[in-house]
């Protein structure tokens, strides 16, 4: 069996009351779900054999589901071009370190003459919660293991991954996407941070919009970090909204090529439930689905409901780093 190697934080129980107060009550009345239980650690390990992906496009496979991703595919995506009207996924960067940003990028101005100027940029952190980025399956590991079954000595401090790097994405990502846009189905403006979203929800979302996410597809679900960081200001801990445990089946039968969220996983947690990374590990290296994550989709989300199109040809090209993990980008829904 394989074991997830991170770890949980602690749930401090008084934070979790005072976020239940400063709810309004329309706005907790609107997240209100019935009860639903918390995937098992047993569970979870039966899964990673179960609905494992490994040696599904053979042995030597770096790709992961983006094999779903045919010339059809694409030529469907381009298909739903019809105003030629763009929008970015993608957060601004930000030089400032703040609560919610504490690892920013590095820029200054490098020269000043009459006739030319330069500046430089560092990512210190490509994965950190201030970069909208896209993880390479050498991000994370099961049991020594990533993507596949290579081994975690295949990524090195000193050489970076010599397997399943960014640099496999280097020609690009073009696919059918499609936004779920959960607070819309909601009534809110956003969710609040410790909500999870089911199945059902996905499913009912995919009813009231019309559109849903199948093989090959970009799933984007948005919970409304943005919006509610505008309204409230930034907070600590990394505290959002997600997608249950519960998710992980329902993923694997979509069969989608990619997942893209705001932020990775929920929280606060309720006490005994998985790690907070449980679903984002198990999607990116059982499952094989790359991850666009720290995405901000207000403007994708805006663009959606003008139109009543919840379905978009979307581009994402990663910088070709040798040796990476993970990279910097800025993905473009085509309306």
């Amino acid at each position: 069996m394989k074991r997830l190697i991170l770890s949980s934080a602690a749930l401090a129980l008084p934070g979790v009351a005072i976020a239940i107060l400063a709810i309004p009550a329309k706005r907790a009345a609107a997240q209100s779900t019935i009860q639903h239980p918390l995937t098992t650690q047993a569970e979870y390990g039966r899964w990673q054999k179960e609905l494992s992906n490994w040696g599904r496009w053979g042995k030597d496979d770096e790709l992961g589901t983006l094999n779903l991703i045919t010339p059809a595919k694409r030529k469907q995506a381009a298909a739903l071009v019809k105003e030629g009207f763009t929008v970015s996924l993608a957060r601004d960067a930000s030089a400032a370190k703040e609560i919610d940003n504490p690892c920013p990028i590095e820029w200054a101005m490098t020269m000043d003459t009459p006739g030319t100027v330069m500046d430089r940029i560092g990512y210190p952190c490509i994965h950190g919660p201030g970069t909208t980025h896209l993880d390479s399956f050498a991000h994370v590991f099961f049991d020594g293991k990533m993507w596949n079954g290579a081994p975690r000595t295949l990524v090195t401090k000193e050489g970076g991954a010599a397997r399943n790097s960014i640099l496999t994405m280097k020609n690009g990502i073009v696919t059918r996407g499609v936004l779920y846009d959960i607070p819309k189905l909601k009534g809110v403006d956003y969710l609040e941070p410790g909500t999870r979203i089911f199945p059902e929800d996905l499913e009912a979302w995919e009813k009231k919009s019309g559109a849903k996410a199948g093989p090959g597809d970009a799933f984007i679900v948005r919970w409304g970090k943005w919006a509610r960081r505008a309204k409230v200001g930034p907070w600590a801990n990394d505290d959002a909204a997600g997608l249950d445990n519960s998710c992980i089946p329902w993923l694997k039968k979509r069969d989608v090529a990619l997942l893209g969220w705001e932020t990775a996983g929920y929280s606060p947690q309720p006490a005994g439930d998985l790690p907070k990374s449980a679903l984002h590990n198990f999607v990116l290296e059982i499952l094989g689905v790359h991850i666009l994550d720290r995405g901000d989709f207000e403007a994708l989300s805006a663009a959606a409901g003008a139109r009543n199109r919840w379905e978009f040809m979307l581009t994402i090209s990663p910088l070709p780093i040798p040796h990476g993990t993970g990279s910097p980008v800025n993905p473009i829904a085509i309306f």
